[in-house]
């Protein structure tokens, strides 16, 4: 009888082990996907969301180059910053990058152009548009240099 116990105990063990090895690892926190926080998609997509989600705009200064930084100083609020830098505002807004074919590889190159798509609402009117962010590899990290729009 207490075989049987110990013989239930280590299956339950095995099991909760088996099914924890199966989970798949989080890189970036990103949402859905899962993008490497070394690359520029990571860092573009970084910047945005600090813009729009959090309580100020330090997490975008921090990602960004220096004349991005004056930039962003400048308008001292994250409303300021998406009204006139991304000229996009938003009350909730969903950010994902482009995961298109890229040809070449980022870990060589020490610029990058990242397209992201915002999906939202304001006002309670759908928005969605385009975004490029150009972004510079800077002492090993990459940096948003500039941001502009692309039209549909």
């Amino acid at each position: 009888m207490l075989r049987i116990q110990f013989y239930k105990y280590v299956a339950a063990v095995l099991c909760v082990l088996l099914l924890n090895g199966c989970e798949k690892p989080q890189r970036g926190a990103v949402g859905d996907s899962e993008i490497d926080d070394k690359t520029p998609e990571y860092a573009a997509l970084m910047f945005a969301r600090s813009i729009y989600h959090e309580e100020s705009i330090d997490g975008a200064v921090a990602l960004s180059t220096d004349r991005m930084q004056r930039v962003l100083n400048s308008y001292h609020t994250n409303r300021n910053v998406q009204r006139h830098v991304l000229n996009l505002k938003y009350d909730k807004v969903n950010i994902v990058p482009d995961g298109g074919n890229k040809i070449g590889r980022a870990q060589f190159s020490e610029t990058a152009s990242i397209t992201l798509f915002f999906s939202g609402t304001y006002d309670d009117d759908r928005i969605e548009d385009l975004r490029t962010v150009q972004l510079v590899r800077q002492n090993g990290q990459w940096k948003v240099d500039r941001v502009t729009a692309d039209y549909m």
